[in-house]
């Protein structure tokens, strides 16, 4: 990649040259396409960029240092212990020695203020999506409202049996299931005074309430009056009806004319749900973003979010179709007043974290700059667009910018963020606090840590959660030299995970989140299986969870139902009373008893399964720079991975490998069994390279060195191969 040494003219701001190394087609963007509207010139700019890269970066490498002083104590304390019984006792009080545990922090609330009702008080679903690739992010910033009917009647969450099958054109069997199963929503949700949904024959209004008419001929209301809220009149004869229930709205949708509407005996055509009510735009695990030219993908397509002026259009099915923003929805409430609904979620935007740099800006010395600084100096510039109304629509009502923060590791590292996004405040003279930061609690440190992780956000956070996967990569290799951990599979049910999850849960509402912030949980993996998640994701609402990850809009709909089902306000009140999770359960570690240790059976089928997800994964991201995609599993069943999936597999088998359960012969050789797997489940991809039968390419390589040399990975991440690997393919 070109780059050059950028000279900028004189600047009350800054009068010297910039001694950055920008890379041309980034200069380009920013000048031509991020700075115009804002009133900020180049030169003050990239020399402000730069003064915070030299106020920072040095802080940043010590991070990493510290991060990695730690695992190596960790590390010699396991070696020195490892022929005696695990002593939890000695083992936290050595936590606590080294200051990986932190002092505990006293009571205190957060204040954070000027937060958007979507974050403050609405439960519901939560998308995570590719900032990178356009159509997808305005899929996914669509999906605040979505066809229950369609949701329903393309998933199995409807079954095929009984000649109800989704194959070829409409089924008017699935259609009738679908329409039963969406009346039965609204008896639960609305219900009638007397009767049931089925039985109505008409909507009318009374005294501007709403007023249904059976087939007896009787007319009824809501048992609850309030939960109608609104009208929306489309013309000839077709409206919208307006619920809320739990904060969240749906549309009965009425239109005699339709297809669906004429055979239904009130004329209902669908219902129109409130869905993912936030969305994060990803520029992190999602992404395969190596180098400048990544980057302004990346960045222009959440300026045009920003913007509201992103638009793609594409083929589907022999039909050109341009994708954009979806205008707000204007309803005529009960008191004559109107209002407006936001089309869109609330869209939070995930940078990356302290570990990677990108060679798109360099130091006046030539090292790549860290990638973290960079999104943030760049993702909150944008976003200014919003703040100042360049934008056709408002991201923001409130004025603030959010920001995801993933893999921090401690206090000492969101204390870092913070001051970081405070001297992006005063770059830009915006108000201190505007830049709100969710805190991914997905590493081992900030676990244990997390009160003490809030306090130094109080006046800045908006969302906290719990990511499995992550997390349980970091668990690997935080504690690779305890000894071989239990399988993937017996994993869930160790006693530090269920712990892992009440204890953010138990920390968020004890330091003020109902109301003010969002304690989030993760993601459904199986998009194909909208049954399963619809029959067993009630349990996120349940723990006290207000916004959980879904991995499409589709899915997204269907998890809507359990906020109507469940009012996590509710919800959070009870835990509030229950006995609080410890943290000596979340220092158990998952090793096995060394008297249980697997078959070669079981070890060869555990090394296939990971084997076979890491490659399906990385030749994708390596060969093609696909970040996140549904990736059939050594069962063919579709799973979304990105990195944090690819993580904990490498992880797993490095562990398995250290501790001799394996050899780094078997290793290949299952990496070459699974890749001629992977290779079938491809066949059909004309822009897939296949691996097998030379297994010499790039992306084979990638995951091999994965799994063998994923022990000396900082943390245990993936990125620097993948980044190294990627970068070689392009």
């Amino acid at each position: 990649m070109r780059l050059f040494r950028n000279l900028f003219g004189q600047s009350k701001h800054s009068p010297r040259e910039v001694g950055l190394i920008i890379s041309p087609s980034l200069q380009e963007f920013v000048k031509s396409e991020v700075l115009p509207g804002l009133d900020i010139s180049p030169h003050y700019f990239w020399s402000s960029f730069e003064n915070l890269v030299d106020k920072f970066i040095g802080r940043n490498n010590e991070l990493l240092e510290k991060r990695n002083y730690f695992q190596n104590q960790i590390n010699d304390w396991h070696i020195r212990n490892r022929n005696s019984e695990f002593n939890l006792v000695e083992y936290k009080k050595f936590l606590t020695d080294i200051g990986y545990i932190h002092p505990r922090s006293g009571d205190f609330k957060i204040e954070t203020w000027n937060v958007d009702p979507e974050i403050r008080k609405i439960a519901g679903p939560q998308l995570v999506v590719p900032v990178m690739n356009a159509r997808f992010a305005l899929n996914a910033a669509n999906a605040r409202w979505g066809s229950l009917y369609d949701a329903l009647y393309g998933t199995n969450v409807i079954s095929d049996e009984d000649g109800a099958q989704r194959e070829g054109g409409y089924n008017p069997v699935r259609g009738d299931k679908v329409i039963a199963f969406a009346k039965n929503f609204l008896d639960e949700t609305i219900p009638l005074e007397k009767g049931t949904y089925d039985q109505v024959i008409k909507f009318e209004f009374l005294d501007s309430e709403l007023s249904m008419t059976l087939k007896d001929g009787s007319k009824v209301n809501l048992k609850d009056i309030d939960k109608y809220v609104g009208y929306k009149d489309k013309g000839e004869g077709a409206y919208g009806l307006l619920f809320k229930n739990n904060n969240l709205h749906f549309e009965i949708q009425i239109d005699r004319s339709n297809p669906i509407g004429q055979e239904d005996l009130a004329g209902i055509k669908d219902i129109l749900m409130e869905s993912a009510i936030t969305t994060i735009q990803d520029c992190e695990d999602s992404v395969a973003a190596v180098d400048a030219e990544d980057k302004i993908i990346v960045y222009r397509n959440w300026l045009g979010l920003m913007k509201g002026n992103l638009k793609r259009s594409f083929d589907k099915g022999g039909k050109f179709i341009t994708r954009e923003l979806n205008p707000d929805r204007k309803y005529l409430l009960k008191n004559g007043k109107m209002i407006l609904l936001p089309g869109r979620s609330l869209m939070l935007v995930r940078n990356v974290g302290h570990l990677m740099t990108n060679p798109a800006v360099r130091d006046r010395k030539g090292n790549e700059v860290p990638e973290g600084i960079l999104d943030a100096y760049f993702t909150v510039c944008i976003a200014i667009h919003d703040i100042i109304g360049n934008g056709i629509y408002k991201n923001s009502k409130t004025k603030s910018i959010y920001i995801v923060k993933p893999k921090m590791h401690g206090p000492e590292e969101v204390q870092f963020t913070c001051d970081l996004f405070s001297e992006v405040e005063k770059i830009f003279n915006l108000a201190e606090n505007t830049i709100k930061l969710g805190i991914m609690d997905e590493e081992r440190r900030t676990t244990v840590n997390l009160k003490e992780c809030i306090e130094i956000a109080k006046q800045r956070v908006i969302f906290i959660n719990t990511g499995f996967l992550d997390r349980t990569g970091d668990e690997i290799h935080t504690s690779m030299e305890a000894g071989p951990m239990v399988t993937k599979a017996d994993m869930k049910n160790q006693k530090w995970i269920n712990a892992y999850e009440n204890w953010n849960v138990d920390i968020g509402l004890e330091t003020g989140f109902k109301g003010t912030a969002q304690i989030g949980k993760g993601m459904w993996p199986m998009p194909d299986e909208m049954l399963d998640m619809y029959n067993t994701k009630t349990m996120h609402p349940k723990a006290g969870a207000n916004c959980a990850w879904v991995p499409s809009p589709t899915a997204a709909i269907i998890h809507a139902m359990h906020y109507h089902q469940i009012s996590v306000q509710d919800e959070q009140d009870k835990i509030k009373d229950r006995e609080k999770a410890n943290l000596d359960d979340l220092l158990r570690i998952p090793f096995m008893n060394k008297n249980e240790l697997p078959s070669q059976e079981e070890i060869t089928a555990e090394l296939e399964n990971n084997a076979q997800g890491i490659l399906g994964y990385v030749v994708r991201w390596v060969d093609q720079g696909v970040g996140c995609s549904k990736v059939p599993d050594i069962n063919n069943v579709g799973l979304m991975e990105d990195r944090a999936t690819c993580r904990i597999s490498s992880q797993h088998i490095s562990n398995w490998l250290h501790h001799g359960l394996c050899s780094e012969v078997e290793v290949v050789e299952t990496m070459k069994k699974m890749a001629r797997v992977v290779d079938e489940q491809n066949k059909n991809d004309v822009n897939y390279r296949k691996m097998a039968p030379s297994f010499d390419g790039i992306a084979f390589k990638a995951a091999c060195e994965l799994a063998i040399k994923g022990k000396y990975q900082p943390s245990g991440y993936t990125e620097p191969i993948l980044h190294e690997m990627r970068l070689r393919r392009k």
